[in-house]
């Protein structure tokens, strides 16, 4: 009986298509400055942009809305750090449909705000969706460390001004590519 019932396990979990591994790409945009110049002025580690692998692509929101790329296909190139979310069960089609929305109300580009609204938001949105879990605080938390800091408060006004949407990914809208 155990061994028809480990039999049948393993058959459950390979031949289950419904399971989709999901990863949270991780790239420091700053290349290392950040943490060079973290105890001077920002006291941060990083500039983090992250993205949500998935379903053989890689999904991330900047500037222009919520895009779609090949797993590194950016401008960014690989990815700094990849960090296992786990498994989901949301099939492909309700993932698209998901995103389709939320590229249409609020993750359309002219929402996107450096601080508040921003890559990380969004794949621990989509992160907390497909697994039930957040991505790392450790991400979540950049934006108000960098803004308890007097140079930050300073450097506000400038990086509100600035939208991130890495080249080399295709705009997601109402439910395919562009």
């Amino acid at each position: 009986l155990l061994r028809t019932c480990l039999t049948l396990c393993r058959y459950l979990v390979v031949a289950n298509p419904t399971r989709y591994n999901v990863q949270l790409y991780i790239y420091d945009l700053s290349r290392g400055m950040a943490r060079s110049l973290s105890p001077i002025m920002l006291g941060v580690w990083g500039c983090m942009h992250t993205a949500i692998v998935a379903y053989g692509d890689e999904f991330f929101f900047g500037g222009e809305g919520i895009s779609s790329c090949s797993p590194g296909g950016t401008m960014l190139g690989p990815p700094d750090t990849v960090v296992e979310l786990g498994e989901t069960e949301v099939s492909e089609e309700i993932f698209m449909d998901y995103l389709s929305s939320l590229g249409e109300s609020t993750y359309r580009g002219d929402r996107y705000r450096l601080f508040e609204h921003n890559c990380n938001t969004f794949t621990n949105e989509v992160a907390q969706f497909l697994t039930g879990r957040p991505i790392p605080s450790y991400i979540t938390d950049l934006p108000s460390e960098v803004l308890s800091t007097p140079f930050g408060q300073i450097l506000r006004p400038i990086l509100d001004s600035i939208h991130i949407a890495p080249p080399g990914g295709n705009v997601i809208n109402g439910g395919r590519n562009m």
